[in-house]
């Protein structure tokens, strides 16, 4: 095991755990596209495995949209030469997708929706108690970014979600995972990586903004991405703007709020003898952060 494998492991295991995402007995579906994330999640997981203080199984799940010139035979041949329990599963929507979304929109929104519920019922049909899903930490902060800009949301992704019909839990054990680090672990191990050709054609896609955006910010700051993912588990509910969310957690809008009076007790300090506040203060509130 490379010092890599071992981090990556280390941390994969930690979200496990912190999440309580794989129990005993399980039976993890885990969602494999052939990119660098998918191949990562289903070698960590496997080593997971062995190791466990309990037993759960692993059966990986490859969804073949009809995308031309999709290798499924790629993907069939690894999974034979690595005795892994597998499932292949075609369903055509490519053409949907072509079909619906007008030229110059993106096809991400409506191909992962298709391509969720099909999964969906597939885990179902194999009596899987997880979907196991390669997401990552910055696919976490892009998409926090991503729903603040562009949806007008406050919200991730979830390491561990039940979904709405109550059918399926998804989990994200990559989690905590730098995205770095996973291309650089897939390259190592010789993945046979599989591109999109769907989505990974288009230029100018928000999550790609919001991905440039991020490193340029790390670039500068190496603990921006760090600070972002804290940041999701660190929520402060009475400073945000959510009041059926305050209400829920009986948290009431009445008392001396602890920022406002920082700021009266700097400027009062400031004013001296004097009495009199400094121009700026009063009229911007620049005396300190809010």
């Amino acid at each position: 095991m490379s010092r890599l494998e071992k981090r990556l492991s280390r941390v994969m295991t930690r979200a496990v755990r912190d999440y309580e995402m794989i129990e005993p007995g399980d039976r993890v579906m885990v969602g494999v596209s052939g990119g660098k994330d998918s191949w990562t999640l289903l070698h960590l997981l496997r080593l997971m495995q062995a190791r466990a203080p309990f037993d759960f199984s692993i059966v990986a799940v490859t969804l073949d949209q009809n995308q031309p010139g999709f290798p499924a035979h790629v993907l069939e041949d690894y999974y034979k030469a690595h005795d892994y329990e597998h499932r292949i599963i075609f369903r055509d929507t490519y053409s949907v997708v072509m079909e619906k979304i007008p030229e110059g929109k993106t096809f991400c929104s409506l191909c992962s929706r298709l391509r969720r519920g099909i999964l969906y019922n597939v885990a179902v049909d194999l009596g899987a108690t997880k979907i196991a899903l390669g997401h990552h930490r910055d696919d976490i902060i892009e998409t926090a970014l991503l729903n603040i800009f562009y949806s007008g949301q406050l919200k991730a992704m979830p390491p561990r979600l039940r979904s709405d019909d109550g059918r399926n839990t998804v989990i994200r054990p990559l989690a905590y995972c730098d995205e770095q680090m996973i291309a650089e672990y897939a390259a190592e191990m010789n993945f046979p990586i599989i591109p999109c050709n769907l989505c990974g054609s288009q230029d100018g896609m928000h999550r790609q903004k919001v991905k440039a955006l991020i490193a340029g910010l790390h670039a500068e700051n190496p603990v921006v991405k760090g600070n972002m993912m804290a940041a999701l588990g660190n929520v402060r509910a009475s400073h945000l703007l959510d009041r059926d969310l305050q209400k829920q957690l009986g948290i009431t809008p009445t008392g001396l709020d602890e920022t406002l009076a920082g700021l009266d007790e700097a400027a009062e300090a400031t004013a001296g003898d004097s009495g009199q506040i400094p121009s700026g203060v009063a009229a911007s509130g620049c005396g300190a952060p809010l």
